[in-house]
């Protein structure tokens, strides 16, 4: 059987990464590069970066909320429809990534704060059969690699094998 103790050191180590792996990615693109369009439909590697970065409060609300709250009833987040788009003040990749970096060390903070019993804390959202606190924090960790493949895979694919999303 697993250890439960295992499986949160390696969640929380993953969130740990996470800052690191991604402006070692960003360094590595000429700024001109970032804002490229591989095609209709498709976002840039800046819209990549910038979308991890405005999504960790929203993410870190939803920790908190587990934290305060005996069983949380989330909604649906759609960024659009969240406000995402109008925090545009933020443009260069550099407070990008700092933002990034700074809400991803408040949740790791928070994260390691809790005990056995809030990892096992659950919640009511309308997209999951099941949803939890360690769900969420494994979702923060999936979210953030399903973004970077998407970004490697628009730096480096060519054109005859880049996937639709």
């Amino acid at each position: 059987m697993p250890n439960p103790d295992n499986a949160r050191r390696s969640l929380i180590e993953g969130l740990k990464l996470g800052p690191g792996i991604l402006e070692d990615f960003v360094s590595g693109i000429p700024e001109g590069q970032l804002h490229r369009k591989r095609g209709k439909g498709f976002w840039s590697l800046y819209e990549h970066t910038e979308h991890l970065a405005l999504t960790q409060l929203m993410l870190h609300k939803r920790l908190e909320r587990f934290v305060k709250e005996e069983h949380p009833e989330f909604v649906p987040y759609f960024p659009d429809k969240e406000g995402e788009k109008k925090e545009k003040e933020i443009k260069a990749v550099a407070d990008i990534l700092s933002m990034y970096r700074r809400w991803r060390d408040k949740q790791v903070q928070l994260i390691e704060g809790g005990g056995a019993a809030l990892w096992k804390k659950t919640a009511t959202h309308p997209e999951y059969e099941q949803y939890s606190f360690k769900i969420l924090v494994r979702h923060i960790l999936l979210h953030d690699s399903f973004h970077l493949y998407r970004m490697e895979e628009l730096w480096l694919a060519r054109d005859e094998y880049l996937t639709e999303m």
